[in-house]
C-alpha cells in the first residue's frame, strides 16, 4: 500500500505529495473487506446454484433411498391386505361353515380405533401423508390378524373333541393327481356336450382313463347305487353324516354295496364313461345339508396350498363339461 498519495494544487498551479491519514488507512482496508466480502458472496451463490456440496448429494442418496423403502413397504403392505382378505373370506366361506361355528362378530373381526391424533409426531414433513397412512394401513392389518388369530382359535377348539367330523368331511380328491390327465371341468356354468347349450354344472369332471381308482373322500356309508344308462351312469352316494353327501358317477365298475360303511381312501370303484358322457372321466358331487356346494373348496388334506391354487383356477375355466 502507498503511504501518501498526490493531488492538484490549483491555487499554485503545482502537484503536492500528501501523506495518508489514519482515516485513509481506514477507508482503504474498509474498501477492501467489502471488495473481498463481495467476491466471496458471489462465489457462494454461484456454487450453491451449479454446484452441490458432498453432504448435500449425501442427504439426496438418504431422501431417495427412503422413498423408495417407503414405496416398497406400501407394495408389501398391499400384498398383506389381499393375503388376509383371502385368509378371512375362507374362514367364513369355508372352514366355519365346515365346523358349523357361527360367523366371528364383524366388530371382532374389524375393530375401529378412536382417540387423539395418533401421528402428530409425523406431520409437517414433505412425505408425512404417505407415512401416516402407510402407518395406519399396517396398525389395522395388526388388529385384523390379532382378530383373525382369535377366529382360527376358536376354530381349533371346535375341532378338539369332534374326530368323527374331521373323517367326514369330503377332504381329499377322489382321483389320484397322478392318475388325472386333466381337470376337464368345474362347478359353475358350462357348455353341455351334446346338448350344445350353458347348462349349470353342479361338479367337477375329473379326466382319467378308464379303469382309474376312485376314493371314497370322507368315512361314510354307502346310501344308493345305481346302474343307469342316462344321467349318471352308474353311480354311487355316499352319505359322511354331519350334513355331507358326495356323489360318484359314470363308473365303469361299482365296488361297494347300498349300506357298506367305507372309510376315507378306500376304493368304491372305477372311471369310465357311463350314462350321458363323451369321454371316460369322473363326475364329482359334494352336498351341504342337502345342497351342492363347489367341490374345490374341500380338498385341503392332500393338496399343498399351491395345488390347491391350481386346481381352484383350473375349475374355474369356463369350458366344456363332459357330461
Amino acid at each position: 500500500m502507498k503511504k501518501h498519495h498526490i493531488r492538484f494544487n490549483k491555487a499554485q498551479l503545482r502537484t503536492e505529495v500528501i501523506p495518508y491519514t489514519a482515516k485513509d488507512y481506514v477507508l482503504w482496508l474498509v474498501k477492501r473487506v467489502v471488495m473481498v466480502a463481495g467476491i466471496a458472496a458471489g462465489a457462494v451463490m454461484i456454487f450453491d446454484q451449479y454446484f452441490e456440496s458432498p453432504k448435500v448429494r449425501r442427504q439426496q442418496r438418504q431422501i431417495a433411498f427412503l422413498e423408495a423403502q417407503v414405496d416398497l413397504m406400501d407394495g408389501k403392505v398391499e400384498g398383506m391386505r389381499g393375503a388376509l382378505a383371502e385368509l378371512t373370506d375362507r374362514d367364513e366361506a369355508i372352514y366355519r361353515n365346515i365346523f358349523g361355528a357361527e360367523p366371528y362378530p364383524e366388530h371382532l373381526r374389524n375393530p375401529g380405533i378412536g382417540g387423539a391424533d395418533r401421528y402428530r409426531e409425523l406431520r409437517g414433513l414433505e412425505q408425512s401423508e404417505q407415512v401416516i397412512a402407510l402407518r395406519a394401513e399396517i396398525s389395522e392389518l395388526e388388529r385384523r390378524m390379532l382378530a383373525q388369530g382369535e377366529s382360527f382359535s376358536q376354530l381349533v377348539s371346535l375341532t378338539e373333541n369332534r374326530e368323527d367330523l374331521l373323517n367326514s368331511i369330503p377332504a381329499i380328491q377322489p382321483v389320484r393327481n397322478s392318475d388325472l390327465k386333466r381337470m376337464a371341468s368345474g362347478y359353475g356354468y358350462r357348455i353341455h356336450p351334446i346338448y350344445k347349450v350353458r347348462k349349470m354344472h353342479w361338479g367337477m369332471d375329473f379326466s382319467a382313463p378308464t379303469g382309474t381308482e376312485i376314493f371314497a373322500t370322507g368315512d361314510g356309508e354307502v346310501v344308493e347305487v345305481k346302474k343307469k344308462y342316462n344321467g349318471y351312469g352308474h353311480h354311487v352316494r355316499i352319505r359322511h353324516g354331519f350334513g355331507y353327501e358326495t356323489l360318484y358317477a359314470h363308473m365303469s365298475k361299482i365296488l361297494v354295496r347300498r349300506g357298506q360303511r367305507v372309510e376315507r381312501g378306500e376304493v368304491i370303484g372305477l372311471v369310465g364313461s357311463t350314462g350321458t358322457s363323451v369321454a371316460p372321466h369322473l363326475h364329482y358331487e359334494v352336498f351341504k345339508e342337502g345342497k351342492r356346494v363347489n367341490p374345490a373348496h374341500y380338498y385341503f388334506n392332500d393338496l399343498s396350498p399351491e395345488q390347491y391354487e391350481q386346481l381352484l383356477a383350473a375349475s374355474e375355466n369356463a369350458n366344456q363339461s363332459f357330461d
